[in-house]
């Protein structure tokens, strides 16, 4: 790691290498690489499976970066809820949604390293359109959106180009939906 590295980093070269040899095995491969700035938001996606959350842990411990993700409360059962907040989960009511968005940007502001990963679509579940909770603290933080795709048809987590919202999320919205196009998802009837 160097003085002008600027992403929050975790893990070792033990943690790195386990992952690598268990992608190996597996036959998956990361594309890419994150942009070296100190505060981003990566989306996930598409998100149709609890094997998701393994990939994504995987990534992280790969790239040996500190990301913090947001699930819902009712994930964060004792005696987990100790591990998942070790691993940067941070518990969320989505029934509360009204302030959110202004407190996580609040939150990434009084910090001087963060990346936060959502999953842009909320649930496992099919939906017709994407949450915009992550574009709006995106744009209101002034960071950027780090698109992954998570091809379980090519078993490639594919970290794409950052995007920077211009503020309008009906012309921003397709742009980064685009980026998934003929991504194949684990559970492709829910894509």
């Amino acid at each position: 790691m160097s003085n002008s590295d600027q992403l929050p980093r975790r893990g070792n070269w033990v943690s790195k290498n386990i992952v690598k040899f268990i992608f190996w095995l597996t036959g998956w491969k990361i594309s890419g690489t994150l942009p070296n700035v100190p505060k981003m938001i990566i989306i996930g996606a598409p998100h149709t499976s609890n094997w998701d959350f393994p990939l994504a842990l995987g990534l992280i411990f790969h790239l040996g970066i500190y990301i913090n993700w947001m699930a819902k409360k009712e994930f964060f059962v004792k005696p987990f809820s100790y591990l998942w907040q070790w691993l940067g989960g941070v518990p969320v009511d989505r029934k509360a949604a009204n302030g959110m968005v202004g407190q996580t940007i609040e939150a990434i502001q009084q910090r001087a390293k963060i990346v936060l990963a959502i999953a842009p679509e909320g649930t496992r579940s099919k939906v017709e359109r994407w949450r915009t909770g992550f574009y709006h603290i995106a744009h209101g933080a002034n960071i950027p959106i780090v698109p992954v795709l998570a091809d379980y048809g090519r078993k490639t987590l594919v970290i794409t180009e950052p995007f920077h919202p211009s503020g309008d999320v009906e012309t921003d919205l397709p742009l980064l939906q685009a980026r998934y196009v003929g991504v194949i998802g684990k559970n492709q009837d829910k894509v």
